[in-house]
């Protein structure tokens, strides 16, 4: 089992789309690399630092960490800074946090790939995890449990894998 922390604007979009696809184990949506004492989701709105992010548990045997970065970057603007769909502010911003360093030679070289495609340095931090605080439970599979709510994945990816 391997982790890799995702931030990519409005996590309740993040999570509906990950949960869809084989190998994903488990995800969990939460607040990381901001101060080190654990925010609220009012704290987060009022620039507490935090951005949204996604925890991913993965079965390599079943997904690879490659597969969920060629996810990952269907669903982002990869060149915006601080926002993703009409969601602005500091808590949007994108990441990919990682705690495990082996992970870290195959990320940076899907990372420049994608920076070649782009033609344009990324807006997505690719650095070490520094801390992870779950959201408040009413955040867990939010768009599953409003399935109305706003996001800025258009739905039709919220299906992909079936």
């Amino acid at each position: 089992m391997k982790t890799i922390y995702l931030a990519g604007g409005c996590f309740w979009g993040m999570q509906k789309f990950f949960d869809q696809f084989d190998g994903v184990v488990r995800t969990e949506v939460g607040y990381a690399n901001g101060p080190d004492q654990a925010p609220s989701y009012e704290d987060v709105c009022a620039d507490s630092g935090h951005a949204e992010t996604l925890r991913v548990d993965f079965d390599e045997s079943r997904v690879s960490l490659a597969e969920l970065l060629k996810y990952y970057f269907m669903v982002i603007d990869p060149l915006s800074v601080n926002r993703q769909g009409h969601d602005e502010g500091i808590q949007y911003r994108t990441g990919i946090y990682y705690t495990d360093e082996s992970m870290l030679p195959e990320l940076r070289s899907f990372y420049q790939a994608e920076e070649e495609k782009a033609g344009a340095k990324l807006a997505v931090e690719l650095e070490p995890l520094r801390n992870f605080f779950s959201a408040e439970e009413y955040h867990q599979k939010y768009l599953d449990k409003n399935p109305g709510g706003y996001c800025h994945i258009p739905n039709q990816y919220f299906s992909m894998n079936k």
